[in-house]
């Protein structure tokens, strides 16, 4: 029974995590550029190994901690990449994790060697690997995960306005919303609280902040809140 352990092919495991950020404007990607040959100064995603007392979850929240300062974040699991050819260096399997921030709540903790920089989705550079494929496939999952369940709001600072609710949605859509029907839809649900405070500086009448209704927002794991308009057009 042991020689069968023992005589199967070892390979390695990597972790590695898209990191989607929203500035207010725009949904971006941190990439890191490789430090080591080959492909050394082409970017990458930000990533690291398993090891050998750590499960999944845990490699990849440590990595990520590691990495950018960051604990305490959205991080879910996507895939798992096995193409024996897809690291020209030694046999590498790699489990990715999604995660959300809010650009603003970025720490700057990186080591200057790792030039970390953020990236539209629409600029993207020549990237390491299969890591173009992985970042398709996170959009997708995204995508399809935002539709039904409210996790754009990790993107988001703690408060907020409706213009910038909307422009986070159509950044991860890639497409334009109704103003007024996205406005009834997402009140409609129950997510947001509207606060007594406006926004300056934006216009002269100001807008209002809203805020996250967490209890709401807890329970929405077990159920499907349709407040995006046009869904079957856009998943």
């Amino acid at each position: 029974m042991l020689n069968q352990y023992t005589q199967q092919t070892k390979c390695l495991v990597a972790l590695d995590s898209i990191i989607f950020g929203f500035d207010g404007e725009s949904l971006k990607i941190l990439l890191v550029k490789r430090g080591i040959e080959p492909d050394k100064d082409v970017w990458s995603l930000m990533g690291g190994w398993l090891q050998a007392n750590e499960n999944l979850d845990e490699a990849a929240n440590r990595v990520l901690k590691e990495l950018t300062g960051l604990d305490d974040i959205y991080l879910e699991n996507l895939s798992v990449y096995g193409d024996p050819k897809r690291d020209p260096v030694e046999r590498t399997v790699s489990v990715t994790y999604f995660a959300l921030i809010n650009v603003a709540d970025y720490e700057q903790k990186i080591s200057d060697s790792f030039q970390a920089s953020w990236f539209s989705l629409h600029e993207l550079p020549e990237l390491l690997f299969d890591h173009g494929t992985m970042i398709s496939h996170a959009i997708h999952r995204l995508r399809n995960k935002a539709a039904f369940h409210p996790v754009g709001f990790e993107l988001l600072p703690d408060k907020f306005t409706l213009p910038q609710l909307q422009t986070l949605y159509e950044a991860i859509f890639d497409t334009k919303f109704d103003k007024r029907n996205f406005s009834r839809k997402i009140n409609a649900s129950g997510l947001i609280s509207k606060l007594d405070e406006k926004q300056k500086g934006f216009s002269k009448k100001g807008a209002f902040y809203y805020t996250l209704n967490r209890e709401k927002y807890k329970s929405a794991d077990d159920t499907h809140f349709y407040f995006i308009p046009n869904l079957s057009t856009i998943v």
